[in-house]
Parts: structure tokens; sequence; C-alpha cells
């Protein structure tokens, strides 16, 4: 890895300066602009120009340290020369990095040691002790985890293909993957490439879903014929997964509260040949009236810190904070209770977050139970990003009564 184009890193600074300064940017959209607008670039430049610019974001804190200040507009070559310092890259010396002085970083480099946890794991105080306090002496190893960089998976779609012909067909094209043991739709790739740009790709082959995310649609136990709900649906991941294991038989019922992400759905679905999926915008709660007791199955993948991938989103550390975390957990808590009553006596229905965080999950779970006595749990899961991929929990609840 170096960096010994000017435009390259002048292209760095620009994203950076965006995501860090600018309201609702977030990393992977800002990044795909940049590289949309800079067509000219190959494939090399791309993926150095998107390492730097994701490690920067992951280890702000960690280079703030080193450059002895905090960053604003005005430092962010400062930012990237102490990126550069620390990870030993190759670098030119470009003249917007011309009066930075370099000397005091080299010797807090050279000391190799840095004074707290929230710095050497980069990530605000305040997460650090709300890890510390809810995962214990485990916190550390999934914080390791989450700085490293997340692998690329595929879901395989069932309805057009397999796991083993999407394989051979990638390989075509030349795009080197294997399959995953115990996960048995997920496609990891060797190593990063631009994948939406295959063929395989264009046909519905497949989508990008994460491995624990895959695991989501095998736990909400889905049969071929039933009536299922996605309430919380999004741009659909987890619903096309689930239209592909219903073999398009039944209905899913797509819901969201945002109109821009059940059209992009639709758009996914036209792709994947997912003929079985109806969406609803949640306008007004008679949405989820209408559906009372009409659902075999019911899936509610809540909004949550996301503290799960930080892997992929690592902006997000610096986007939330402990007031956002005890919002979500207010809006979790009234989701559970009005979406819930969509499911009919004997339907099942699973609650899930990509958090790791035991009071947005399984405390979640227990305070419902608690007040819900017609429902009782089946099983749980939790997936930590330690064991490699996203940090994911999902519990599985039977409506009784």
């Amino acid at each position: 890895m170096e960096l010994i184009h000017r435009n390259l890193a002048i292209g760095i600074h620009d994203a950076l300066l965006e995501t860090f300064f600018e309201k609702n940017k977030y990393a992977d959209k800002v990044i795909e602009r940049l590289l949309k607008a800079n067509r000219k670039w190959g494939s090399q430049d791309r993926a150095v120009v998107s390492e730097i610019f994701y490690n920067i974001i992951r280890w702000k804190k960690r280079l703030e340290y080193y450059m002895g200040e905090g960053i604003k507009p005005s430092n962010i070559y400062k930012l990237i020369l102490a990126y550069l310092l620390w990870s030993k890259t190759n670098y030119k010396k470009f003249e917007e990095f011309d009066g930075i002085k370099i000397a005091d970083i080299l010797t807090k480099l050279k000391k190799n040691t840095v004074p707290t946890k929230a710095i050497e794991h980069s990530i605000p105080d305040w997460l650090a002790e709300t890890l510390e306090k809810e995962l214990g002496a485990n916190w550390e190893r999934e914080m390791i985890a989450l700085n490293e960089q997340a692998p690329t998976v595929l879901r395989s779609n069932s309805l057009k293909t397999t796991t083993k012909e999407l394989i051979s067909d990638l390989s075509d094209e030349g795009v080197v993957s294997f399959s995953i043991q115990n996960y048995p739709d997920a496609v990891q790739l060797e190593e990063k490439k631009n994948v939406f740009l295959t063929t395989a790709f264009k046909e519905g082959l497949f989508e990008v879903q994460d491995a624990s995310s895959q695991k989501i649609g095998y736990f909400l136990d889905v049969k071929e014929g039933q009536r299922v709900v996605d309430a919380c649906a999004g741009a659909g991941g987890k619903t096309l997964h689930l239209a592909a294991l219903m073999k398009n038989k039944g209905q899913i019922v797509a819901l969201d509260i945002f109109e821009w992400k059940l059209a992009e759905l639709k758009r996914r679905a036209k792709r994947a040949g997912a003929h079985n999926i109806e969406t609803r915008m949640i306008s007004d709660n008679k949405v989820i009236k209408r559906l009372h007791e009409k659902a075999d199955r019911l899936l509610i993948d809540a909004p949550c810190s996301g503290l799960g991938v930080l892997k992929r989103n690592p902006d997000s550390k610096w986007k939330i904070d402990q007031d956002f975390i005890d919002r979500i957990k207010k809006e979790q808590q009234q989701i559970l209770q009005d979406y819930s009553k969509m499911l009919k006596i004997g339907g099942k229905m699973v609650y899930a977050t990509c958090s790791i965080l035991p009071s947005e999950n399984n405390k979640q779970v227990e305070e419902f139970l608690k007040n819900n006595p017609g429902y009782k749990m089946i099983k749980d899961d939790k997936v930590m990003p330690s064991e490699g991929y996203d940090g994911f929990y999902m519990a599985l609840i039977e409506r009784i009564s």
C-alpha cells in the first residue's frame, strides 16, 4: 500500500472532510460518490483510496492522540500524515503536507504506548465505558474484532442459482470466492472486488449480505405458503432472503417508515425474481392495526445502535452518543409492543438487532415477555464480532395466547 499520487491524497482529504464535518453524510455513500466522480482511477488507486479513507475513520481517536490535537476542517492533511506515519505507508511529500510538524508525531509513535483504552481502540470515552459495563472483560476482544476490515460476503439467490454455481460464475468473471461452513447460502470473496459490475449481479444471482445477517432468515423458520410480515424491512436484504427461503410461495408484507427504502426494495426484488413481496409504507398506526393477528411469521429487525457492524460502518461510532442509545432502547420496546400484535396465536416472530449490547438485546426481550404473558421465548442466539462476521442478536418468540 502506497500513496504516491497527489490527486488521490486530495480525494481522501475531501471525503474525510465531508464525512466528519457535514451533517448526515455517511462514509459508504461519500466514498461511493468519490469513486464515481473519478472513473479514470484504476482498480489499484481505488483500493488505496478506500483503504486509507476507512482506516483513518476507524482510527480517528488514536490518530488525534498522535497529532496532539482534535481534528478540525483545517488539519485533515495532518490527520492523513499521522496515519501514513503510523501505518508505515510509503508516501510522497505532497505540497499539502508542507509546514506540518511531524517531530511530535514521530516521538509519540516511538513510545509505542497510548494513555487510555478508548484511545487504544479508537472509540469515544463514553463507548469504552458502556462496552465494559455491558460486556465485562470480553469487551476489548470484541473491539479488536470491530476494528478489523469486514470481509465481503454474498448471499447466493436460491431462486436463481446455487452456492456452487455462483462460485463458478464469479470465477469466470475473475472474482475468486469460497463457501462458508454452516452458512448454506454464503459466499465469501478472497479479496475486495466491485461485484456490482459483474453479470452475475445484474442477473440477480446474489445480494451482498453479511454471513451473520443471513442467519436471521433461517432463524425465523418460514414455510412456503405462509403470510410473513417484515416490519422494519428497509431496503430489503433480509426480505429477499425470506422470499428465497419461501421459494416465492405465500406472501411477504414488507413494511418501513421510509418510502425511498421500499422503492429500493422493489427494484432489488425485481432483479432477484422475488415475486411474493408486497410493500407498504407505515404512514400511520392504521397500517399496523390492519395486520393485527394476520401474520404466521413476523420479523422485527429493530433500529439499534449498530455497534455490531462497526467493521463496515466505522463512522457511526463518531455519530452516536449515549443519549442516542437510551432513545433507541425506548423505541425498540415500543416497536416490540406495537408490532407483536400482528402475530397470529401460534405464530412466531424474531426480534433482531445488529448490536452487541445486552441492554438492546436479551434485556429488551426479557422486558417484553415480562409485560406480555401471551408470548414465550423459544430460543435466542448471539453472534459476536470476534467470530469473524458482524455482531447480531436474534430471539425467536411464539405467541401462545
